[in-house]
């Protein structure tokens, strides 16, 4: 679709922009409106799966950051597959409808390449996914928009690839699911998801 007018160039413009910069609904998870309880940008279930070596192995990834803040580290210890998930919704049994929203903004590092998963509830066991690829930061601090176009997403030939199209996954996100078969140094500070909210239930 053509823009006919500077005013709707504008526009589109300015939305894009108050994305960027937090000034959308996801706005609502900024540092000043966090959980009571360990969390980044409202998401409080980051987690080592148990699924190849890591450090830590299992359990929560969040430290604290400052007095306030908290970050999520994870190290990726071998050359084979590690796992390492993001609940959206604060528990397993939640979901999300991501149907409508045009991505999620990441506060990442990362000394390495890795991918990250869309599982969604109805298909949430098993490797064979929707992925797009998280590049390597060399371990700076960076952040980047991640789309949630089909184009931008693929599947690993290693894993297999799922059965059902990239929009029933965003129907009923379950969890964001990061893996790579390298050594890497991850270091999550923020994650923001267009037109989502994550409920605090811890």
């Amino acid at each position: 679709m053509r823009l006919k007018s500077t005013f709707g160039r504008a526009a589109v413009i300015a939305s894009a922009l108050a994305f960027l910069f937090g000034s959308t609904t996801a706005a609502n998870a900024s540092p000043g409106r966090e959980c009571a309880t360990p969390s980044i940008d409202r998401l409080q279930q980051w987690l080592a799966s148990g699924e190849g070596a890591t450090e830590p192995a299992t359990g929560s990834i969040l430290v604290p950051k400052g007095r306030h803040d908290y970050t999520a580290k994870i190290k990726f210890l071998a050359d084979d597959w590690h796992v390492m998930v993001l609940w959206l919704g604060n528990k397993f049994e939640a979901q999300a409808d991501l149907s409508r929203s045009d991505g999620f903004l990441m506060t990442y590092r990362a000394t390495d390449d890795l991918y990250v998963q869309l599982r969604p509830a109805s298909d949430w066991s098993g490797g064979a996914k929707w992925v797009t690829k998280i590049p390597s930061t060399r371990g700076r601090l960076v952040t980047k928009f991640f789309s949630f176009k089909p184009e931008k997403w693929t599947t690993l030939p290693e894993l297999g690839a799922p059965a059902y199209p990239l929009s029933e996954a965003l129907d009923d996100a379950r969890g964001l699911v990061f893996v790579g078969k390298t050594p890497n140094n991850l270091e999550f500070q923020g994650l923001k998801i267009d037109g989502y909210r994550p409920p605090c239930v811890y």
